[in-house]
């Protein structure tokens, strides 16, 4: 009989949110778990609690699912030529519909809603029901708690974690990295950094957002000592800040007056940033623009050491300290085609490229690579590559073919082949790296098009990857083997790129990258800049710190330069308060 049936009728009678359900009209039963929690928790009409009803109701639909799933099991392996892989089907599916995988359904929704009130709700049920709550609903949970501001959510995501280690459910990065923003919101940093040492106590190795919270909050609050702890742990760690970080780290130290923390912190910008955001460069103008930056530096200083810094360090910073004293000169500037800069005169330095390191990445590539590709074909490319190269150049076909076209265009890669080769000083064409299927149908099915394909393959420039295959590999690999330009308009941002690090990568991207933009006139080639666009610090101690707006093509980038060169010898020094100390 069905439930609604068993309900007395005056109940019906007099609510109207029941009436709906009478048993001539309509039964709940038929109703998904999760259609059930949609439903109040009170009547709307009498206020007495509904959650009996719904209780009853949600076993009974739960007793009807899981009947039906064991008689469809049933039949389809009575039928199915694998009996293995139906059961794995419905286990699946057995699970996707036990409360469990209900509830881990539900709580995803709230996540992508960011309805922490639904997520306690579900979670309220849950432990009235008894379900069973595993590590991923937890976290769900927590992550909801830790995106609010509300005190009441904040101290429920203290309860659940509590409740997390009563159940025996053991803890993630994830768990913890959530637990400490509880901490950074209820403004503990100390909390949410004893918890990144709890997790490393327990085996669990952090990432960089799991050291957010405490280094964010030390900075906020102003505890100096108690940031640079977490910058240190980070390093211990194996964890290098993002430029955040490090800005945060920053502002806290120019804030404070702190000269030579906020001179090695720019050095490792230098290193790990190099070109700065907005926010970032209006911190670093702040620090020049103090009367503290005024009074550090060494008024003399060991010109011979300066120039063997400049020479260890490959040029573009000496690693000696703040030199000279008296007010900065800081203003934007940008920098003309030979990289003098329009405010100081000072030029730029192009950064060599040590070999060595560049023999080393293009090992390493080629290793990611054979992980990620067919072993087989990548192996096969790099003996082509032997015995056709060293090419100029390499062409990134795919994105050349497709700038600003709907379809793919052969006589436009064909103009930049003959723009690349008539730059190239042997006059060699270049390699020409094509996805097979470019090479097959459509556009190259054209006579024409037929013809210069015939051309480049009889020269021995062009490269079909297989398929399957991320032709990025290949064209990338080739550039570094070859130390060639590379012509593409990739900005080689994603995940890919993301695996090669921000170490050596942008380095040589910046010294070997060729852009393109079109015309009725055919293509202009943008050469890469004949210096280095980073952190740099001059000789006689000037800096020049490139942002991140402009191209160099369309718009010159903005570059904040900071110099004393004419306030140095018209101020009069002040007392020295601190000294400048040269980095490691």
């Amino acid at each position: 009989m069905p439930l609604a049936a068993s309900l007395p009728s005056s109940l019906f009678g007099s609510c109207s949110f029941l009436s709906g359900f009478k048993p001539k009209t309509h039964t709940l039963l038929p109703l998904p778990f999760y259609a059930l929690e949609c439903l109040p928790a009170h009547c709307p009409c009498t206020r007495l609690s509904l959650r009996p009803f719904f209780e009853h109701l949600r076993h009974q639909s739960l007793r009807r699912s899981l009947a039906a799933s064991l008689s469809t099991a049933a039949a389809a392996a009575a039928v199915s030529p694998n009996p293995g892989a139906a059961a794995s089907r419905m286990s699946k599916k057995a699970r996707r519909e036990s409360p469990e995988g209900l509830l881990r359904h539900q709580l995803g929704l709230c996540s992508q809603s960011g309805d922490l009130a639904r997520a306690l709700h579900l979670y309220d049920d849950a432990r009235a029901a008894a379900t069973s709550l595993s590590v991923h609903h937890f976290n769900i949970l927590l992550y909801l708690c830790s995106s609010c501001a509300d005190p009441v959510g904040l101290e429920r995501g203290f309860q659940i974690y509590r409740q997390m280690g009563l159940d025996g459910v053991a803890p993630n990065e994830a768990t913890f990295t959530s637990v400490a923003r509880l901490a950074a919101a209820k403004e503990d940093p100390d909390l949410a950094f004893d918890l990144v040492k709890q997790m490393s106590s327990a085996g669990i190795p952090p990432k960089l957002r799991s050291f957010g919270p405490a280094l964010f909050g030390f900075c906020k609050k102003g505890d100096v000592q108690k940031a640079h702890e977490v910058e240190a742990y980070m390093a211990s760690s194996g964890i290098e800040p993002d430029e955040a970080e490090l800005a945060a780290l920053l502002e806290l130290n120019v804030r404070k007056g702190r000269g030579d923390s906020v001179y090695r912190l720019l050095h490792r910008m230098r290193v790990t940033v190099r070109r700065v955001s907005e926010s970032t460069a209006e911190i670093i103008e702040n620090w020049f623009g103090s009367e503290v930056a005024e009074e550090v530096g060494l008024e003399k200083w060991d010109v011979r050491k300066v120039k063997e810094g400049v020479v260890k360090g490959g040029g573009g910073w000496h690693g000696q300290g703040w030199l000279g004293r008296g007010r900065w000169n800081v203003g934007r500037t940008e920098m003309d085609g030979s990289g003098v800069c329009r405010q100081c005169g000072e030029k730029l330095t192009c950064i060599d490229i040590d070999p060595v390191e560049t023999e080393d990445f293009a090992n390493s590539l080629a290793k990611l690579a054979s992980q990620r590709e067919v072993r087989a074909n990548f192996t096969g490319f790099k003996d082509w590559l032997d015995r056709h190269g060293p090419f100029d150049a390499v062409l990134d076909a795919a994105n050349i073919g497709l700038n600003n076209q709907q379809v793919f265009s052969f006589f436009q890669v064909n103009s930049v082949v003959n723009g690349i080769r008539q730059m190239s000083p042997s006059k060699k064409l270049p390699l020409i790296i094509l996805h097979s299927h470019r090479l097959k149908y459509g556009p190259a099915d054209k006579p024409n098009n037929k013809r210069l394909l015939e051309s480049w393959r009889r020269a021995g420039v062009l490269y079909a990857t297989p398929p399957g295959s991320n032709d990025d590999w290949y064209w990338l690999y080739a550039a570094v083997r070859c130390r060639s330009l590379l012509v593409t308009n990739d900005e080689m941002r994603d995940h890919l790129f993301e695996l090669l690090g921000t170490g050596f990568f942008p380095r040589w991207k910046e010294k070997h990258q060729v852009r393109l933009t079109f015309s009725k006139d055919g293509p202009a080639f943008h050469m890469p800049p004949p210096y280095s666009v980073v952190l740099q610090e001059s000789e006689d101690g000037g800096w020049h710190i490139p942002t991140v707006l402009g191209d160099e093509i369309e718009t010159p980038r903005q570059w904040v330069c900071a110099t004393r060169k004419t306030a140095a010898a018209s101020s009069p020094p002040r007392q020295i308060r601190t000294t400048s100390k040269p980095i490691s």
